[in-house]
């Protein structure tokens, strides 16, 4: 057990491939399947040319991006920085969890952290130190840097071992006494959702879903998704976009849109809006687009002016991830 508890061992999904990171190093990178994703292109310079490389060159600019932010933010190492108050990504779940408990739409947020794994945390900050630069964690183990200063910034590190288990972490913040709580959930484990539902009910709080990271989600776990969360990012899959914009009542972006699909998520987005009445009017038999296309009702999103519209959903754009093989993703 101690060689185990020891272990240091973290893996992400970063533009389709798999990374595994140990004592600050990237270890190893799957064969990517994705050739081209817009946000990486803005965000990160590696990928301004990626687009019809071959899957070496794909492979070292993700090397390279990790690498990056194990070096400046301290990711997967003692050094980790873990307060940030700043916007990153326009329409980013941990943007909009921040804003929502600066403006006490919700109490508190349940996410994931590598190195602590499972953590509920109410401070607007943490939320957005935690993931404004990580992508979607499947493992970690425990970093006892990270979890000393999650734990001075008043979070609630809910497995010692670092599991990581949106669930019990739910059950965990209820138990604390939250009444309202946010909670961000890997496609791969819309399973969850439905349970986090039932959870709702049997303790008479509010529960917000975040569906995040569904890149490659199969059919039927997006059809949960489609029946339970409140939010949905689509990242790389084609399929959520067809399978879930007919359901939305709004759509943030058009590359990589993110779908609101509930009463409970329009109020949620509110909190990211400067015009927060606006969006809470919104007719909900509707549905709008909102992104940085121009129309005459214009509003504000995080530090991001955009625009609205009444739109049919979803709306798709040429720009839009792409894979090597196009039976993977359909582009319009």
């Amino acid at each position: 057990m101690d060689s185990i508890n020891k272990r240091d061992i973290h893996v992400l999904k970063y533009f389709s491939s798999f990374v595994s990171v140990s004592c600050g190093q990237v270890i190893n990178i799957t064969e990517p399947t994705l050739t081209f994703c817009p946000l990486a292109k803005h965000l990160c310079k590696d990928f301004s040319n990626i687009q019809g490389k071959d899957k070496e060159t794909i492979k070292s600019a993700i090397k390279s991006v990790i690498e990056l932010k194990i070096k400046d933010y301290g990711f997967f190492t003692d050094n980790r920085k873990l307060s940030y108050g700043d916007v990153l990504i326009p329409y980013g779940a941990s943007e909009m969890l921040m804003f929502a408990l600066r403006k006490s739409v919700i109490e508190a947020a349940v996410v994931v952290c590598e190195g602590a794994g499972t953590v509920i945390t109410a401070a607007p900050e943490v939320v957005q130190g935690i993931g404004a630069r990580m992508n979607s964690l499947l493992l970690t183990s425990p970093i006892k840097g990270i979890i000393k200063k999650l734990k001075a910034a008043a979070c609630r590190i809910v497995f010692e071992n670092a599991l990581i288990d949106q669930y019990q972490g739910v059950k965990e913040a209820i138990k604390a006494g939250y009444k309202t709580i946010a909670v961000t959930i890997s496609g791969d484990s819309a399973e969850n959702l439905k349970k986090l539902r039932i959870l709702e009910k049997e303790n008479g709080v509010k529960i917000i879903l975040l569906a995040v990271c569904t890149t490659g989600v199969a059919k039927d776990k997006i059809a949960l998704i489609g029946d339970y969360a409140d939010l949905v990012w689509s990242c790389a899959s084609f399929d959520v976009r067809q399978m879930i914009g007919p359901l939305a009542i709004i759509q943030l972006s058009k590359q990589i849109p993110v779908f609101i699909l509930t009463k409970n998520g329009v109020d949620f987005v509110s909190a990211y809006a400067d015009e927060s009445e606006l969006i809470n009017s919104l007719d909900t038999r509707k549905q709008y687009l909102i992104s940085n296309e121009y129309n005459k009702q214009c509003l504000h999103l995080g530090s991001f002016k955009v625009f609205i519209s009444e739109s049919k959903l979803p709306i798709n754009t040429q720009s839009m991830p792409s894979f090597k093989d196009k039976n993977e993703y359909a582009p319009v």
